[in-house]
Order: structure tokens, then sequence, then C-alpha cells
């Protein structure tokens, strides 16, 4: 086995070698209309995005067109009816890139944070997910209904898939471009990155989650409906979940038979 392959055990032979030069990445940025223009948030996040990333999908956000800005292509797509679900379809599609970075326009996430992201694409994981409760992670306004809820939703999660996540449903993620074709999203209003998620443990990706800083958001609401879409990820837990998921919700741990082998 070669010394490559030691240091990056969960590489495949097809995977591309990190710091080749080769993969591109695309950023897909999506914009609420709620709450006012949401241009000059979309200014700041422009500017702050890394080099690395070469091209910008915008969805929900100003009418439709290209622009160069520095070097860096971007599309508008125009807006978007965020009734229909928060995952707009054409954007996954339009973007170019051998990796793909979703992210959402509201000021709450920071681009900076995009390099943490493809470090762990370029090592070998096909799914990368930030998460606000990991060493190094933390959140500006997260009610304690929706702790509570998320807590829930987590237990469902680690039971059906076998996964020990500890952020379902935060919207901050990366993933290679051959996982959107794998893709079948619904426009049922599921909150941003949550039925990504299901459908990456769902078709067993490589998972791993990084430490993300939530921001106070600069634009658009600041008060999802925590009973609706936490009633729409569960739906999306269970319909995706793996055939002996059911066997793993009923199992219960043999205590007193472990003991009597310790």
């Amino acid at each position: 086995m070669s010394s490559d392959s030691h240091a990056h055990p969960l590489r495949r032979s097809t995977d591309r070698a990190p710091g080749s030069g080769t993969l591109t990445v695309s950023l897909v940025l999506t914009a609420r209309p709620d709450g006012g223009d949401p241009g000059a948030a979309l200014d700041r996040i422009l500017d702050q995005v890394p080099s690395s990333v070469r091209e910008v999908v915008l969805i929900g956000g100003p009418a439709g067109g290209t622009e160069e800005r520095a070097g860096l292509g971007v599309l508008r797509l125009g807006a978007w009816d965020f009734t229909r679900g928060d995952i707009p379809h054409a954007a996954l599609l339009a973007a170019t890139g051998d990796l793909v970075v979703l992210m959402n326009a509201d000021g709450s996430m920071s681009p900076q944070e995009i390099p943490h992201y493809l470090h762990y694409l370029e090592s070998g994981y096909d799914f990368v997910k930030g998460s606000r409760f990991i060493a190094g992670g933390d959140y500006a306004d997260y009610p304690l209904s929706r702790r509570i809820g998320h807590r829930a939703l987590l237990r469902v999660a680690r039971r059906l898939y076998g996964q020990h996540l500890t952020d379902l449903w935060y919207g901050f993620c990366a993933f290679r471009r051959p996982f959107v074709d794998l893709l079948d999203l619904r426009e049922d209003g599921v909150e941003l990155g949550a039925e990504l998620v299901t459908h990456a443990l769902h078709y067993g990706l490589r998972v791993a989650e990084v430490p993300s800083l939530e921001l106070p958001r600069r634009h658009g609401p600041s008060h999802p409906r925590t009973i609706r879409d936490g009633a729409r990820i569960l739906g999306a837990l269970l319909q995706e979940r793996p055939h002996n998921a059911l066997s793993r919700l009923t199992r219960t741990p043999l205590r007193g038979s472990r003991d009597a082998s310790g």
C-alpha cells in the first residue's frame, strides 16, 4: 500500500488528490426575500469568498444575470418562492464545480469557514457539514424549544442510521458534485440542509462534521417554525431510512448480559 493511502485512508483510487489544482469549487447561496433588500448582506458575503471558490450561484436575490467580481463569476438566478422549499434544484444543477458548497446568504454563515470544509472533501470525505454543537462551534440565537426538538430528532437519526451526528439541520455544508445527481429533493419546505443530510446518510456517503460559528442574522427571518420544520425533518428521516433501521429502533441493550460477560 502506498504512503499516500496511509496518509488518507478514506480516499478511493478514483478520488483526485488534494492540492492538485484540478478541483473547482462552486458556492451556492440562498437568499430569502423576507425582511427587505438582501443586497448589503450579499455584498459582504461576496467580499469574503475565499480565492479557492471561482463560481457563485445565487438564488433568491436580485434579478438574474451574470457578472465578474474580482475574478469571481457570479450567476444570479433571480427570485425563488421559498414556500416551495429551501433547497432550489436549479441552483444546485447550475453549479459546475467539482465541489459544491451550500450556505445561507442571511449573514449567519461565514464564507471564511469554507476552506475548512474543502480540506475534508479533499481528504476523502463525500459530505461535510457544519456543526454548532462540537468544540469550536457556537450559535447566536437558538431558542430552548428548538434545542429540545433538535435533540429529539438527533436521537431518532442516530437510531435509524447508526450515525452520531451533533447538528442535523444546520444548512452550511459541502459535497462532491456527483452527489447532486443522486438527489431527489422534494419542494416540501424542509429547512435548508436537513434533507441533504438525510440523503447523504441514506446513500452511505462518508460524512464529516466540522465546527461552525452561527452568527447573528443580518437579513431574513430569525424565528423559524419549530413544530412545522421538525415534523417535516422527521418525515424525511423516516422516508430515507435504511432497510435495517426498524430493527435498530427496537433493539435494546442487553445490560445484564454485557455486565456478566465483563
